[in-house]
């Protein structure tokens, strides 16, 4: 009987001891990962107490997205000067998951510097609490200036500006694809997640669905699993095949038919033809009536801004592509945006696959290329 205690006894000693040791290597990597990130980009390590403080008790929501709720806040700087800061506070019961998509946030940010990203200014890490802490962006989302009323006319932007937002947030969707040391895929591009700085400068937020992806690897390991937001999220986000860093591509298309037609892509109490806009843009184009879409823009400047107009939509078209592979880089992307020349549009429509008898389907790059894919290498590199 004796024996048999012991043995019990010493089971759960061994249990204790593993548990220790496993718990211990835990907290060792997460504050690796925590100092790599302060002495990268000089992230600040903030208390859940002083949070609550810098907020004013989570006074004023500014929205919610990703897995958390954002709130404004004042950070005491030097002198008697105060900056704006947005904190992200995640749920503090969060499951395995979010915490480490959590830490992969703070170490994917805190490696990344680009003027066309929110920057990320510190964290916290505590147990009951897991926040981020931003910089403020004081005239909100694209989404305000697109699409709610606004009372003064002269809180709507130009279309030069709305261009020149189109041309920050591909720069900035190419940093993360191409320039970072780990490609990152945001999944999740649309007008909420283009902040405005004073200057109206974007800069692209919420990495709260960013996933990291060797730059060797074309593919992610995961299927879609119904990532993103409807109505910008790539078709394959919703099917079981591989996800690449083309879906950010489609996703930005969307986003430029709703910069060109300064409206929600889909509106239900439009007429049937208007309903869904990017069919409609597909529709003038196809029928030689460029004016229309240029009117919509209300781009002005004479020619120069007439062409800005057609070479968003032809870009546009061209990033909804139904197959990943037949949609251009965002690298070939903002040289088309910039560039002078005439982008010319897509031969075949990007949407023939909601035909009713298409056997359109989606397919792999490794598989064998087809017409269109080859008519996309006359007009760019669709790395």
């Amino acid at each position: 009987m004796s024996s048999s205690s012991d043995v019990i006894s010493g089971g759960n000693i061994a249990v204790a001891i593993v548990s220790v040791i496993t718990g211990g290597i835990v907290v060792i990597v997460v504050a690796i990962l925590i100092y790599k990130c302060c002495k990268l980009r000089m992230l600040r390590k903030f208390s859940s107490p002083r949070l609550r403080e810098i907020t004013g008790n989570y006074a004023e929501r500014l929205g919610a997205g990703g897995f958390g709720v954002v709130y404004k806040g004042q950070l005491p700087v030097r002198g008697d000067h105060d900056l704006a800061v947005a904190v992200k506070v995640l749920g503090s019961d969060m499951g395995r998951r979010a915490e480490e998509q959590f830490m992969a946030e703070i170490g994917t940010i805190g490696r990344t510097s680009h003027v066309n990203l929110v920057r990320l200014y510190g964290f916290c890490f505590d147990a009951d609490l897991k926040a981020l802490v931003y910089e403020c962006m004081p005239n909100g989302s694209l989404e305000r200036y697109l699409f709610l009323d606004l009372d003064d006319d002269q809180q709507r932007l130009g279309f030069d500006k709305l261009f020149h937002i189109a041309v920050g947030t591909a720069k900035a969707i190419r940093y993360l694809h191409d320039e970072c040391t780990r490609r990152i895929i945001h999944y999740d591009i649309k007008p909420g997640n283009v902040l405005l700085d004073e200057e109206f400068e974007p800069k692209v937020s919420d990495f709260g669905l960013a996933r990291l992806c060797d730059r060797e690897k074309t593919h992610l390991t995961m299927t879609g699993g119904g990532r993103g937001t409807p109505g910008y999220a790539a078709p394959e986000l919703w099917m079981p095949v591989p996800v690449t860093h083309k879906c950010d591509v489609y996703s930005y298309g969307m986003l430029l038919f709703e910069i060109l037609g300064r409206r929600r892509n889909y509106m239900q109490d439009m007429e049937s033809q208007e309903q869904w806009y990017p069919r409609w843009v597909w529709q003038r184009l196809e029928r030689g009536e460029t004016e229309a879409v240029v009117a919509r823009a209300r781009a002005q400047g004479g020619a120069a801004g007439r062409n800005k107009a057609e070479r968003m939509c032809s870009v546009a078209l061209w990033c909804v592509q139904y197959r990943p592979e037949d949609r251009p880089s965002m690298a070939s992307v903002v040289q088309m945006l910039e560039g002078q020349d005439h982008v010319a549009p897509p031969t075949v429509s990007p949407f023939a696959h909601l035909d009713p008898s298409s056997d359109l389907l989606i397919i792999t790059s490794s598989s064998s290329s087809s017409s269109s894919h080859q008519q996309t290498h006359t007009t760019f590199t669709a790395g």
